[in-house]
């Protein structure tokens, strides 16, 4: 029987939904739609920092008629493709599906175009992600269409008849919270676009594994599963648990389940496979007290045990996928952490299948060619071609993070705790002068590092020390690493590991992900919890607790899980937890604590007293997912909540100004299924709120009462953390790694007056030599014909102008489209004068001096307004030993080079402007001793023979050449000239100086002057 456990009627799901439609359609929402704010802001856009570091896959696939196409299904990152057999791979689903985990993908053998995928996730870890059906692809992943199904919400399998791609079958596993009639054995013949339930037992029980046979393909083979979960446990197995076989197509079914020789009731999750050698071959493997590989040579009459390793099937759960061979009807391959093949008809599995990533989920074998696979597993989707002998690599960023922080570094760096894999720090701006061979060459993810902890934890850089790091993982796992030396200790209070136990039986209750956070008033202060509070002032030596029981410690939810065969407890069912905390910014004896079981506190005087304060309307066994202090306020805070564990899967956010004495819900505008993650508030402007939900991210201009779509480019995928910089979003996604909205100036000034000024400058951020660029954005209220951009120093004096224009033939740098524009400035000012065909070695004269340090002034100009904005030009602060003064050197020579190649260029142009005009004169012998002397001056200033860029490798490099090759050295780096930088620049100036003076002679000469 399924828990009894208080959650919403279907009555009362049903009456929200209705209300909910109406008022998706009523005119005030419409119009609320159609001019949201955030329509502003379409042109920015995300940028993905990585890590490129594959997650979670559950489905893969692939074509016998294209050896280098295949597919697999990141779970919270979509469909990706690849044509080059894994080599490379690219998302084909952004912007046109709903949900964002792919549980199952077919394509037709008939026509490699046709592609079926089936959303939702089957392997019932304990944060899946559901899904909406079913799509369907007839042109190999370009477009994708909804094909129904959408209530299942976990599809685990999709089986396409081998010779008619309108007959698909879909395994729907069900909902994953709550019983529901969805589940089952679907078939469609008209290519998806209706579908008929053909095999169905109870709402209780969903179709887990789905094979047609490859020679008789009325012959199908199914596995039911019973199975569901909550938010403190995972139970499957017993009930209708068990597996059938239809002969006609779907149309009527046989219980295989209890035919001789299989394990005796109870019997949990079943993976099925046919041999296509000999299909009267059917291989099981069953998850039973007395599981193991079973092998019918009958087509399912009878059945003997052929191996009961444990290898094969523990944490039945999260694998149970079962593969044949498609040549060797004695071939037969078994996933599960690790990868087993058997060559003696499944009796032992010795052979062990190397790939790049642990915890495999499923196999497509080439059906002509058994040495071509895909193979999906916790880091991806993976290609061999030589029977497993070799692997692709995985480098795609499909991570699923838990949590991010921004860290106090210049430039700041994204740090997360990536599922299945280690923590990770990845840096927002360029840090090439950190890459190595170990983190880039090989994986491709450029600068990157571990933080300690492991795959689920918060992490926490020590506010004192930026190279201290905290970070968590399960079973009570807290680590301190110094990454300057890689020093690292465990230093959790209270250090009883666990693992396999029930939360009952454990003095000390730590989630799976529990919270690490540092005081933002006493810096020395770090909390974490269990379900007390604990904090340390010296860095984790020794450990207080300041608090009781802070949940609803029910003993209902404090019990074993897995199921009624195989236990699971790893961790995320460890429940009665304190899920969230947050200390005041204001002071330091107020912290806020929030419940995975529904309850929030207050203390004001660091643990000495507890109130409770949970909002009256939160339901119980709310998961209390993040608390947000206000940093503007003190007494105000933001409550994110969850409960689609519990089959309600509305948003939930509440705010006070009171310490929790009164709470308001603040969620118009995110629609019912995109339920809450977390919540930010904007460190430079009051009531700017940043919401993180299961399919993107909102924003409120007006502290919460209503949310916009803040999605821009990001595809459908989980946002289950926020960190809001000076001047940056920088978000963690369950499925897509990384993000960062770069310079989010435009919406930290936004008001509903903006979009009906002409024209509006948006304050830059200050810019940092060599690091970060100085960015413009700007408002248009409509398209301009021309627009000017100039940049000003300190003392008034022009820097850098810029121009844009509607005129098409016109060079334009600015862009005069209405709606919001970016322009960025290198911080470079004019570079050296130049001509066409230049080719110069290690040069770029175009490349003017940077700016230096200090104080400058945008202005920028349509035909109607004008806009001025300040802005600071920064040196790099790690810099410690480089002073504004060396700067300032550096950019006075680099000027006075710059300004020497324009005249060496400037000669090389009027040279040749007089040669072609001598070119003109009919008594040309007149001029030969004049152009044998400009041609001299010329060669010693330009190496005229030069074609290609490689040519200076021949023909050595001249005058100008050398110059600007100088002007490269002295800016080479952040540091005054080097003392025989200024001796080489009066040595070329000088013999530069000496052709200007002959260049002078001649073009004084008579018949120069008579041209």
């Amino acid at each position: 029987m399924i828990l009894a456990i208080p959650q919403r009627t279907r009555l009362d799901l049903l009456l929200f939904h209705v209300f909910f439609c109406f008022a998706m359609l009523s005119p005030f929402s419409g119009k609320a739609q159609s001019e949201s704010p955030t329509d502003l802001f379409k042109t920015l856009e995300y940028r993905n920092v990585g890590p490129n570091r594959g997650g979670r896959s559950l489905a893969a696939t692939g074509s016998p008629q294209r050896p280098n196409e295949y597919y697999f299904g990141a779970t919270g990152g979509g469909l990706w493709k690849t044509t080059d057999g894994g080599t490379t791979w690219k998302p084909v689903t952004d912007g046109q599906i709903k949900s964002s985990s792919v549980g199952a993908v077919a394509t037709a053998l008939t026509n490699p175009d046709i592609v079926y995928i089936g959303m939702g996730e089957s392997e019932f870890r304990g944060n899946i992600m559901q899904g909406d059906g079913v799509y369907k692809s007839t042109d190999a992943g370009k477009t994708w269409h909804h094909m129904g199904l959408e209530e299942t919400q976990t599809i685990s399998r999709i089986r396409v008849h081998p010779t008619n791609p309108d007959i698909v079958y879909a395994a729907a596993l069900g909902h994953p919270f709550n019983p529901d009639e969805n589940r089952g054995v679907y078939k469609t013949v008209d290519g998806g676009k209706t579908w008929k339930k053909i095999l169905y037992k109870g709402d209780r029980a969903g179709a887990q594994d789905l094979i047609i046979d490859p020679k008789d393909h009325n012959t199908i083979y199914a596995s039911i599963w019973e199975v569901y979960r909550t938010p403190w446990k995972m139970w499957g197995g017993g009930g209708a648990s068990g597996f059938y076989k239809s002969s006609d197509g779907g149309e009527t079914w046989e219980e295989l389940t209890y035919k001789p020789g299989l394990p005796a009731d109870p019997i949990g999750k079943i993976g099925i496979t046919v041999s296509p050698v000999n299909t009267q071959r059917v291989w099981a493997i069953i998850e039973a007290n007395d599981g193991g590989v079973f092998r019918s040579d009958d087509g399912g009459m009878t059945w003997q045990q052929t191996n009961s390793e444990r290898k094969l099937r523990q944490r039945a759960f999260y694998y149970t996928r079962i593969y044949a061979d498609p040549k060797d009807e004695n071939g037969v391959y078994v996933l599960n952490v690790n990868f087993f093949k058997s060559n003696d008809g499944g009796k032992t599995f010795d052979k062990e299948i190397k790939v790049p990533h642990g915890d495999n989920h499923d196999l497509w074998i080439d059906p002509n060619d058994p040495l071509r696979m895909v193979e999906a597993n916790d880091g991806g989707g993976t290609v061999s071609v030589n029977g497993g002998e070799s692997w692709t690599d995985q480098d795609f960023p499909t991570a699923q993070l838990y949590h991010i922080i921004a860290t106090n570094d210049f430039p700041y760096h994204v740090a997360g705790a990536q599922q299945d894999n280690s923590t990770i720090a990845v840096p927002s701006e360029d840090w090439q002068h950190m890459v190595s061979r170990t983190n880039s060459l090989k994986s491709g993810m450029g600068y990157a590092y571990e933080v300690g902890g492991g795959e689920s934890g918060y992490i926490a850089q020590d506010p004192l020390n930026p190279d201290i790091f905290y970070a968590g993982s399960y079973s009570n796992t807290l680590t301190r690493i110094n990454r300057l030396t890689g020093e690292r200790r465990n230093v959790e209070p209270y250090p009883r590991y666990f693992m396999g136990e029930a939360a009952k039986t454990l003095p000390e209750r730590v989630h799976w992900t529990f919270p690490i956070v540092f005081s933002p008033v006493n810096k020395k202060r770090l909390y974490v919890s269990s379900q007390h509070v604990w904090f340390t002032e010296n860095e984790g030596q020794t450990w207080k607790k300041i608090s009781p029981d802070l949940t609803l410690g029910d003993t209902a939810t404090l019990g074993e899980s897995g199921g009624v065969i195989t236990k699971d407890m790893s961790g995320p069912e460890i429940y009665g937890t304190v899920y969230t905390l947050a200390p005041s910014f204001q002071d330091e004896e107020t912290l806020w604590a929030g419940s995975d079981d529904g309850l929030v506190h207050i203390t004001q005087n660091h643990g000495g007293l507890w109130e409770n304060i949970t909002p009256k309307d939160m339901a119980k066994y709310t998961r209390v997912s993040m608390i947000e202090a206000s940093r503007h306020q003190a007494g105000k805070a933001y409550v994110a909540g969850k409960i689609y564990q519990l089959g309600d899967r509305a948003p939930y956010i509440w705010k006070t100004d009171d310490y929790g004495q009164t709470w308001t819900k603040i969620i118009d505008g995110i629609p019912y299924g995109d339920f809450v993650h977390v919540v930010r508030e904007d460190p430079t402007r009051p009531g700017l709120l940043y919401a993180g939900t299961e399919h993107g991210i909102y924003v409120s201009f007006n502290d919460g009462i209503n949310w916009h779509s803040l999605q821009l480019n990001l595809p459908d995928t989980q946002v289950p953390d926020i960190a809001v910089t000076e001047k940056d979003l920088a978000i963690a996604t369950h499925g897509r790694s990384m993000y960062i909205l770069d310079d989010i100036a435009p919406i930290r000034e936004y008001s509903g007056d903006l979009k009906d000024e002409p024209l509006h400058l948006f304050t830059p951020y200050y810019a940092v030599r060599r690091v970060q660029e100085a960015t413009f954005q700007y408002y248009l209220k409509q398209a301009v014909d021309s627009i000017d951009l100039e940049i000003f120093d300190a003392q008034g004096r022009q820097v850098q102008h810029f121009t844009g224009s509607s005129d098409t033939t016109k060079k334009s740098s600015l862009s005069v489209k209405a709606g919001l524009n970016t322009f960025s400035w290198d911080l470079r000012h004019p570079g050296a004068t130049v001509f066409d065909g230049l080719i110069l070695w290690s040069a770029r004269p175009a490349n003017g001096p940077l700016a230096t340090p200090g104080k400058y002034t945008v202005k920028i100009t349509t035909e109607d307004q004008s806009i001025e904005k300040i802005f600071d030009i920064k040196l790099d602060p790690r810099l410690s030993s480089i002073t504004t003064a060396d700067i300032e050197e550096q950019f006075k020579l680099a000027m006075q080079i710059r300004d020497e190649v324009s005249k060496a260029n400037q000669a090389v142009i009027d040279i040749r402007e007089i040669k072609t005009k001598i070119e003109q004169q009919k008594n040309q012998k007149t001029y030969s001793k004049l152009l044998g002397e400009l041609e001299r001056i010329e060669s010693t200033i330009y190496q005229v023979k030069n074609q290609s860029n490689q040519d200076p490798l021949n023909y050595p490099i001249k005058l100008n050449n050398k110059l600007a090759s100088l002007q490269r050295i002295v800016e080479s780096g952040e540091a005054k000239p080097t003392d025989d930088s200024y001796t080489v620049f009066e040595e070329l100036s000088a013999e530069l100086a000496v052709l200007l003076n002959d260049l002078e002679k001649v073009t004084d000469h008579k018949l120069i002057k008579l041209l």
